[in-house]
């Protein structure tokens, strides 16, 4: 059973934050997924600018308000990539009308290959919960102390899950193995380090909700599966 430690049963920002959530979520893989940049001589998905924040949110979540309400966040972000798929499908499909000259360029865009489109939300979901299952506990762990260990560590593990699936999945057998490779550890480090150079922001968000919220939640006693609901009623 979820046990919150203290602090109300209904939290003034929690909802703003799951919107902050699911629109960056949405929107990196929207706008980001389609376009790649070089800056420097290095390629990359411009996403990787945007995505991470994410998992940062995501540390601010389960940092906040505990597991049982980021596991909520988390499944109504799968649940808006999934909508976001299946309305980018029907809407590519449809047949354009004779005075529109834009499908090519729609489907250049929005036209997304099932395989990656697998690839992106399974990554997603999986990495997501380790992510957050990390987070929860090293907070008990470290009795709440050193936040930067426990968001910058989750996010190792987390993203690691995330590019171990994502990267195979999308693309082993259609790159060369040492691409695979190379690319998803190279993403890997840098949503790594972009989630350490936004820890003092992370400092910043966590310490202005946590007084403003007064709560100081730790999951000492919470189901962990991602499928539980005991607990989610409280947020």
């Amino acid at each position: 059973m979820d046990k919150p430690s203290t602090g109300p049963t209904h939290f003034r920002y929690y909802d703003l934050v799951m919107a902050a959530f699911v629109v960056v979520l949405v929107l990196s893989n929207v706008i980001g997924a389609a376009k790649l940049s070089t800056v420097g001589g290095f390629t990359f998905g411009a996403g990787i600018l945007f995505f991470p924040l994410s998992y940062v949110i995501g540390d601010v979540l389960t940092e906040v308000y505990g597991y049982a309400r980021a596991r909520r966040v988390i499944w109504a972000g799968f649940a808006a990539l999934v909508f976001m798929a299946v309305m980018s499908f029907v809407v590519v499909a449809l047949p354009p009308a004779e005075s529109w000259d834009g499908q090519e360029s729609y489907e250049q865009i929005f036209g997304q290959v099932p395989r990656i489109v697998l690839a992106s939300i399974t990554a997603f979901w999986a990495g997501e919960f380790v992510n957050s299952y990390v987070m929860a506990k090293m907070k008990v762990w470290t009795r709440g102390e050193k936040l930067w260990t426990r968001t910058i560590g989750s996010t190792v593990v987390g993203q690691g899950v995330d590019s171990l699936l994502f990267y195979p999945i999308a693309f082993l057998g259609v790159w060369e193995t040492s691409d695979v490779l190379l690319v998803m550890v190279t993403n890997w480090a840098l949503k790594v380090g972009w989630e350490a150079v936004l820890t003092p922001v992370t400092y910043r968000v966590v310490g202005f909700l946590k007084n403003r919220e007064g709560v100081e939640i730790f999951d000492t006693d919470t189901d962990f599966s991602p499928f539980a609901t005991r607990g989610e009623r409280e947020g």
